[in-house]
């Protein structure tokens, strides 16, 4: 290890939330240096079919912090725990997956990954590796080492079982913390990563290890990064997301619209740079660019930049424009906007005209009739705000 125990604990607590208990996490560190042996870090996903966004990789560059410090991330594929599906943060039980989905999920999950961490130097296990030869013995056995009163202690069991009968709790549910904490006395993991919602599902590791006489993990939980919106967590259902396989420029013009109040958030848990220039305007710049030459490399985080400035700061379009074919000579505005997918139904097509959010061709004009006609000639271009834009092409 070239870092010392001290310095790879400065740059480790960065962006956490909370290291449960950080002395150990000291110790650890200090006996990695003095024997050469790399901590085992582990982080687990379920494969449910996720696009991976800028939410999901806090954790993720926390593992390849570790990886890059010369330790061994444990990187656990949950296809059997995903069949049971997990609770932490949920109000209700989830839809349970096929086998077949599980699978199909993990090696898109790990194709994505791979723009994050270093994944031919993890140790990628899948936890149906050994839950798939448990006995009913064996289950009943996992299940004893946990009362139910200390089950209902966690969270949202607990705001469920208060709630009403209409929200269930499936007993299959109370599986998954066990399983979850079974993973780590398994590969014998030193460390394990998680969202703060994930506190208690660690900390059941460390119960279990400790039960077989194992060194009990240190817990380190990371925040939930907030979306676009400034306020919800970040989701796609939400879309107020950047996902990690988006296009370099989508996924710059995305960064440029978030609010102020997420600055400071986003540089600390998305990158690796300690401050950033007072004036926003350019502190968003500088965020975009780094994030995107993360995922795509630097020249494509300044050409991002550059085209962004293109085209907000002298007006220009950008050079790559989505076309649609259309048949018809005229259509209304609305119609127009909506033909060429840039608003989702007809009345919101009508809104973003009626508010003045559409301008079209060379000239930007804006008309803010919804009845007005427009005649399509090959080549038209037509904007909805900033960031949406298309070009007509006549079939």
């Amino acid at each position: 290890m070239s870092r010392s125990a001290a310095e790879q604990l400065e740059i480790l607590r960065r962006g956490c939330e909370q290291i449960t208990p950080e002395a150990d996490l000291a110790k650890r560190l200090e006996e990695s240096v003095a024997t050469g042996r790399p901590l085992r870090v582990k982080y687990g996903i379920d494969p449910t079919g996720i696009d991976v966004h800028l939410g999901h990789t806090v954790p993720l560059r926390k593992l390849r912090q570790f990886q890059e410090l010369g330790h061994q991330a444990v990187l656990i594929i949950g296809n059997y725990t995903a069949l049971v599906g997990d609770p932490s943060g949920r109000d209700q039980t989830r839809a349970r997956l096929t086998p077949e989905q599980v699978e199909a999920n993990a090696q898109d999950y790990l194709r994505q990954v791979a723009k994050v961490i270093d994944l031919p130097r993890a140790e990628v296990r899948y936890n149906g590796e050994w839950f798939s030869t448990f006995s009913f013995l064996d289950t009943m056995a996992l299940t004893s080492k946990i009362t139910v009163q200390r089950m209902l202690e966690r969270d949202d069991f607990t705001k469920r079982f208060r709630a009403e009968p209409s929200i269930p709790i499936s007993l299959h549910e109370c599986l998954y913390p066990l399983m979850q904490g079974h993973d780590s006395v398994v590969i014998r993991a030193d460390i394990e990563l998680g969202g703060s919602e994930q506190l208690f599902n660690l900390m059941m590791g460390r119960r279990l290890q400790e039960l077989d006489e194992q060194r009990p993990q240190i817990c380190m939980t990371l925040p939930i990064l907030r979306g676009l919106d400034g306020e919800r967590r970040m989701g796609k259902s939400l879309g107020n997301y950047v996902g990690v396989g988006m296009p370099a420029q989508e996924q710059f013009d995305r960064i440029m619209s978030i609010p102020d109040q997420l600055l400071a958030e986003w540089y600390e848990l998305l990158t690796d740079i300690r401050s950033f220039p007072d004036n926003p305007f350019e502190a968003k710049k500088q965020l975009g660019v780094a994030i995107v030459a993360g995922y795509h490399g630097a020249d494509a985080g300044q050409q991002a930049r550059q085209a962004w400035e293109n085209r907000f700061s002298k007006g220009q379009d950008p050079d790559e424009i989505p076309e649609v074919v259309l048949t018809e000579s005229a259509l209304t505005l609305p119609q127009l906007v909506k033909a060429l997918n840039l608003a989702p139904s007809g009345n919101e097509a009508r809104r973003l005209v009626e508010s003045g959010a559409v301008n079209f061709g060379p000239d930007r004009t804006k008309i803010t009739d919804p009845k007005a006609t427009i005649e399509l000639t090959d080549g038209l271009i037509v904007r909805v705000g900033s960031r949406k834009i298309a070009r007509v092409r006549r079939g």
